[in-house]
């Protein structure tokens, strides 16, 4: 395991693994001229429910303007379109067109096959355990502190507890690490 440089952040790690599975997911796409960014939405969308720009730019990790130029692009294309919210016909919502979802299961298969291409490389039960605490950590990180038990808000092992917190007789200890 590295422990040094930027090999020993964990943002970096995420990161890198993030461009690595992009890439081979983008050229799974190549074919039909859709980026992953693209894709995510008409997937997001496929649930046939609509959805705000704001909800969308959420659940697709997109900042609003990007998304503003993504959806306009899927719309030129017929891809998708924008009516009226139908919880709130105030509201305008993005749904995914007939055309989106004939898109969406042509490369359904370039996308499986890409998703098996990484468990022949990383191992099917260990794609499935990253997923699944990739989920648990993102979960956690999402909970407020006070939704968390006292032990999981430290940082680092729980052995660890003398290097964070100072003992009452005023010992100096080394300080919180970044």
């Amino acid at each position: 395991m590295v422990t040094t440089g930027l090999g020993s952040s964990l943002a970096y790690l995420l990161s890198r693994a993030e461009r690595s599975v992009n890439r081979g997911l983008a050229a799974a796409l190549t074919a039909e001229d859709v980026s992953v960014e693209q894709w995510r939405i008409l997937r997001a969308l496929a649930d046939d429910c609509g959805h705000s720009m704001g909800d969308l730019a959420e659940t697709v990790l997109m900042p609003h303007p990007t998304l503003t130029k993504a959806i306009d692009r899927l719309i030129d294309r017929a891809f998708v379109y924008r009516g009226h919210d139908p919880a709130d016909r105030r509201r305008v919502a993005v749904f995914l067109a007939d055309r989106g979802a004939e898109l969406l299961a042509r490369v359904e298969g370039a996308i499986a096959e890409h998703h098996r291409e990484i468990e022949a490389a990383y191992g099917t039960e260990r794609t499935e355990q990253l997923m699944s605490e990739l989920e648990r950590l993102v979960k956690a990180l999402n909970e407020g502190p006070a939704e968390r038990p006292p032990t999981e808000r430290l940082a680092g092992p729980p052995g660890r507890l003398a290097e964070r917190f100072a003992e009452r007789d005023g010992t100096a200890v080394p300080a919180l690490r970044s």
